[in-house]
């Protein structure tokens, strides 16, 4: 066994399990760049998207204010012209109110740009004296001067401003369009690093990918030499196993002979004993009443000394003698139990733990009310296949435990769940008791050892016999307690025990 569990290696802790993951770690990196230069990627077109748009938004802006500045004009000279057409003054009227604001939307939207900030600005400087102009041209032709208002129009430089500011409106959209185009070349670059990136991460990806074949069919071969080597020695193994199975039961079967032997051999002394011991005490009672009798016949040949060893020295010792007969036959039937119970076969049924733990409450009823204490079953419980007798044994011997040893002056409260994990099956009998002691948990289950003040009746039997029983069925048990808080005995349980043939 030893060798081949020397032959087994786990996958991550072999030569080839550390390749692999280390190759998986670097192709793993890699997808994560990969995932990490599209995100920064997708954040960079999105960023470009919205200053391409902010830029479009910027020259629309600059054409708008172009078009009002120069439909202002235009209707202000139609008005000129042709004062009596009132159509021509409304439109000039309007364009002049959604001047100013116009020129704030565009301010807003290059607040960002120092040098655009500064174009706006010389644009309100160059738009302010014809704002004015037109405004004592409309006045001059409300107040009926019309040829007056026409020569101011024909001394002004009206063209020479909006020239100006057609100048300063272009200047405008070439630093919109040298932003736009510096930041088309940003755009791809970046996208020539991404697809570089990319083209590394795929080229990565590939090598990784190929190593890992590479590694795997190694793998895969050497696999195959050691099933097959795996093979030859299960073959073997599974002989050795037999051979020490059948050595181990031949073994436990000897114990268990050996113990009911000595038991057996054990009782017949112990019963002359207990006959001798009976028969002292029926002499022992002859001898006082012949004492009786002398005390009234002829006290003086009564002595002290005879009187105390008739009187007090032979019961004495005659009540130690058979309290010690007793007690040794209640360690000779444990043991004989436990033999039996080694050599029982095992009969697996259907479970059902609720119905099962109900009939012992039912059996204990009288008991638990002597105690004042009750036994809660927590339900649903798992149904499992195993010995009735067996587990039954088990369960009342752990409640007639808890029973025994609770708290005083408390009322107790004994719980019995179960749940099931994997395909094991996990019952707790829990109690509000006094509690063992942590340094005594593995003992308690060991023959004849008892943990904590020993006013309660027992040999320190009950929970060997509980552990030796579930170690038949397959499972295990532990306890955990603290002293003053009572103790939980945990069993884990096959879900299915394998019925048996012979004896164990």
């Amino acid at each position: 066994m030893a060798r081949s569990s020397a032959l087994f290696v786990s996958p991550a802790e072999s030569p080839i399990g550390k390749r692999l993951t280390a190759l998986m770690t670097i192709g793993f990196l890699a997808l994560v760049a990969a995932g990490i230069a599209a995100a920064w990627m997708t954040g960079r077109n999105q960023g470009h998207a919205r200053w391409v748009e902010h830029t479009y938004r910027v020259e629309n802006a600059i054409i708008d204010l172009r078009r009002l500045i120069e439909e202002g004009e235009t209707t202000r000279r139609g008005y000129l012209l042709a004062p009596d057409v009132a159509i021509m003054k409304g439109a000039y009227e309007a364009a002049a109110r959604e001047l100013p604001m116009r020129l704030t939307a565009l301010d807003a939207l290059v607040a960002d740009n120092d040098r655009q900030r500064g174009n706006v600005a010389s644009l309100r400087q160059q738009v302010r004296p014809i704002i004015t102009a037109r405004a004592e041209s409309i006045a001059l032709v409300d107040a009926g001067q019309v040829v007056r208002a026409r020569e101011l129009f024909r001394a002004e430089t009206a063209s020479r401003r909006m020239v100006g500011v057609r100048r300063t409106m272009d200047r405008m959209i070439a630093v919109e369009r040298a932003l736009l185009a510096a930041r088309d070349a940003e755009l791809r670059s970046a996208v020539h690093a991404f697809y570089v990136m990319l083209a590394l991460t795929g080229v990565l990806l590939v090598v990784v990918a190929l190593i890992s074949l590479a590694a795997v069919l190694t793998y895969t071969r050497d696999l195959g030499r050691s099933r097959d080597t795996l093979n030859e020695l299960n073959a073997n193994l599974e002989a050795i196993v037999a051979d020490r199975t059948a050595d181990l039961t031949r073994a436990n079967e000897e114990i268990q002979r050996f113990a009911y032997i000595v038991s057996h051999d054990l009782r017949s002394p112990l019963v002359n004993v207990m006959g001798f011991t009976a028969e002292l005490e029926a002499s022992t009672q002859q001898l006082g009443q012949l004492l009786d009798q002398a005390e009234q016949d002829a006290p003086h040949l009564v002595s002290e000394e005879a009187r105390l060893a008739v009187r007090e020295d032979l019961p004495e010792a005659i009540g130690f003698i058979r309290t010690s007969t007793q007690k040794m036959d209640r360690l000779i039937n444990a043991i004989l139990m436990l033999s039996r119970q080694g050599r029982r076969v095992l009969s697996p049924e259907p479970l059902d733990l609720v119905d099962l733990v109900e009939n012992i409450r039912d059996a204990m009823t009288h008991r638990l009310t002597e105690a004042n204490a009750e036994l809660v079953i927590e339900q649903p419980m798992p149904d499992l296949v195993s010995d009735r007798f067996s587990l039954d044994q088990i369960l009342s011997n752990l409640v007639d435990n808890a029973v025994k040893y609770l708290k005083p002056g408390v009322p107790g409260r004994i719980i019995v769940r179960g749940r099931r994990q994997a395909s094991r099956v996990i019952i707790e009998v829990a109690d509000n008791g006094r509690g063992i002691d942590p340094r005594d948990h593995s003992r308690v289950f060991d023959l004849f050892r008892r943990s904590g003040t020993q006013d309660r009746p027992g040999e320190g039997i009950g929970l060997a016999t509980v552990r030796a029983l579930v170690f038949r069925l397959g499972g295990h048990i532990d306890v955990s307690s603290t002293l003053g808080e009572g103790a939980t005995f945990r069993l884990t349980l096959p879900l299915s025990l394998e019925s048996q043939d012979q004896p164990a």
